[in-house]
């Protein structure tokens, strides 16, 4: 790996999608807490809308009054490499991935450029791998998806967990997630795109298997399985086949200290075995029902209006949500219950994880990662470090 010198650009950081929902909650975390000296800038599509935000961030902080101002679109893949070599760090919140994601990757991937997302689609992460890993191992850039509440707290709460726990022993670790927080247009744009897949998300993952290479002499699985009783939390867990049991597996794979033999479980937490059941079904037939609607043009058309990209839960709603997840975990003789748990956690907690990440990649001493990597690959402690001292909080519960 010769990782191109990025230290002669522009900036050490862009926010591209300032102007949607989560992107201007990003931009104004960043303008409260960027470090003094850090040379960011915001990107979208619209220099109007850009100037409106630069404005209001200017109320935030004085000092943003002079925040460049970047014209790019993702249907431009010139203005997007021109945008990646402006930069040593890039953060987009411009989704769908699958439909707008891919230009921005390929140009970071090719200039050297590290890139971070809020992905929680399988299908863009996989593709991602297969056509641009290769092109950032070479550049030295680092293509890290998923930096909000997909899936920063299960992949840097593993990683937490497994520091707590001995060394060069199986290790077994469930996640039970509990949260009262709502979504956006953007959320709901992204997801109805994803679950409308089905056949090529499988292709996808299928052909990513293949193409990967496998840990030596280790095994990590992340298996669904049925609905299981935890003492330790108090809840049932009902199975979760989200993006993330895939992250954390891939942050198994590539750090040898999480054992030789790792199994991760991820669960939604609930009280009550009726809820449980419900939420199986449910799930299920819910998850069918949607991805049913998804792939019929005009049902998805509806159901994209029930929200708008750039609507979302507005600040008083925000601040009564939070999340909590709980890691029960065992190996080597010891049982061990760890907790991260936060704020609003599609949103406020998320601008702060993807802006902490970003600044993490641009300022702390990291390890010497390139290609598609994980929060836990590229960041770990240093991230960790980054949100404890934001807020969210990891901590031992029992153990």
């Amino acid at each position: 790996m010769a990782r191109q010198d990025t230290s002669g650009r522009d900036h050490d950081l862009v926010l591209y999608g300032a102007t949607g929902f989560a992107g201007e909650l990003t931009a104004e975390y960043l303008a409260r807490h960027a470090p003094e000296g850090c040379r960011w800038a915001l990107a979208g599509r619209s220099t109007t809308k850009l100037e409106r935000l630069r404005d209001r961030l200017t109320a935030v902080n004085p000092a943003c009054a002079d925040l460049p101002l970047l014209r790019a679109d993702s249907t431009d893949p010139d203005s997007l490499r021109a945008l990646a070599t402006a930069t040593r760090v890039l953060a987009t919140t411009v989704g769908p991935y699958l439909l707008h994601g891919e230009p921005l990757v390929a140009a970071c991937a090719g200039a050297g450029t590290d890139y971070l997302d809020l992905t929680g689609e399988p299908e863009f992460v996989d593709r991602m791998y297969l056509r641009h890993d290769a092109t950032a191992r070479a550049s030295g850039a680092r293509l890290v998806h998923a930096c909000g509440f997909d899936s920063v707290p299960y992949d840097l709460g593993v990683h937490y967990t497994v520091g707590l726990l001995p060394k060069a022993v199986p290790l077994r670790i469930d996640g039970f997630v509990r949260t009262n927080g709502t979504f956006s247009g953007g959320t709901l744009s992204s997801a109805l795109t994803a679950v409308s897949r089905p056949a090529a998300m499988a292709r996808t993952a299928r052909a990513r298997r293949r193409a990967e290479p496998r840990p030596v002499g280790r095994t990590v699985s992340a298996p669904f399985g049925p609905p299981v009783r935890s003492r330790d939390t108090g809840t049932w867990g009902v199975p979760l086949p989200t993006l993330d049991p895939q992250i954390v597996a891939r942050s198994a794979a590539a750090l040898d200290h999480y054992g030789p033999d790792f199994r991760y479980r991820h669960y939604a937490g609930v009280r009550r075995l009726p809820t449980a059941v419900a939420g199986v079904v449910g799930g299920a037939l819910g998850a069918g029902a949607l991805s049913a609607l998804a792939q019929v043009p005009p049902a998805r058309r509806w159901l994209s209006g029930r929200l708008q990209p750039g609507d979302g839960p507005d600040p008083q709603r925000r601040a009564r949500s939070w999340f909590a997840v709980r890691f029960v975990a065992s190996g080597g003789g010891a049982h061990l219950v760890t907790e991260v748990r936060g704020g609003d956690p599609g949103y406020d907690e998320t601008a702060k994880m993807l802006a902490e990440g970003a600044l993490s990649l641009a300022f702390d001493d990291l390890p010497d990662t390139a290609g598609q990597v994980t929060t836990a690959v590229a960041m770990g402690d240093a991230l960790t470090r980054r949100l404890q001292e934001a807020g969210i909080t990891f901590r031992v519960v029992r153990g």
